[in-house]
């Protein structure tokens, strides 16, 4: 495997992370990484998030199988690891609730019988922060979201794709970045 590089963790806040449903992969090789394309245009095969987890269960039948939840300003997603992840899953089991953790997972869809698509993450890792690192994951999350809305004037392949499959209203999402940046204010 020489030559391997993992990609880069994005930064998503968990309302566009949860609005995203454009999966896709990056070749016709059956080992071309998946990715999740969301409404400002981010990329994402791997992602970075950091908030409180705020319950967890063993939801597996035969084996554990953990789901939890974990919110940041804006809302909150699903995490689920199992036997395939048993860092993560590990790490979720003991880790008491209600806790900041910090994430690093693959994106992952699944459509319901009605064809909705409700997104989740697999942890690859899952450990215990402080408010301090909550607060600054945040803040660079604001940031790179501001980044992709200013870049959605620019011709890249990810913002012509997000515009034409979401049509996204940028100020929605500007408004859900300052929304997220109060919230730091008013907890000091």
């Amino acid at each position: 495997m020489s030559g391997y590089t993992r990609e880069v963790a994005r930064r998503v806040f968990a309302q566009e992370f949860r609005e995203s449903n454009l999966s896709f992969k990056d070749g016709e090789d059956q080992y071309a990484p998946q990715y999740l394309l969301t409404p400002t245009g981010a990329k994402v095969n791997r992602i970075f998030i950091v908030g409180t987890l705020i319950e967890k269960e063993d939801i597996g039948t035969d084996s554990e199988y953990w789901r939890g939840r974990v919110t940041d300003p804006t809302g909150s997603f699903l995490i689920y690891a199992g036997q395939y992840q048993p860092e993560a899953a590990q790490a979720l089991a003991e880790c008491e609730t209600p806790a900041f953790v910090a994430v690093v997972g693959k994106p992952s869809t699944y459509t319901t019988g009605e064809g909705d698509v409700l997104t989740s993450v697999r942890p690859e890792s899952l450990y215990i922060v402080d408010g301090q690192t909550r607060d600054l994951w945040v803040q660079e999350t604001a940031k790179c979201t501001l980044d992709r809305i200013r870049a959605f004037g620019d011709a890249s392949a990810n913002t012509e794709r997000a515009k034409e499959y979401y049509n996204p209203d940028v100020r929605y999402y500007s408004s859900m970045v300052a929304q997220a940046l109060k919230s730091l204010k008013e907890t000091y």
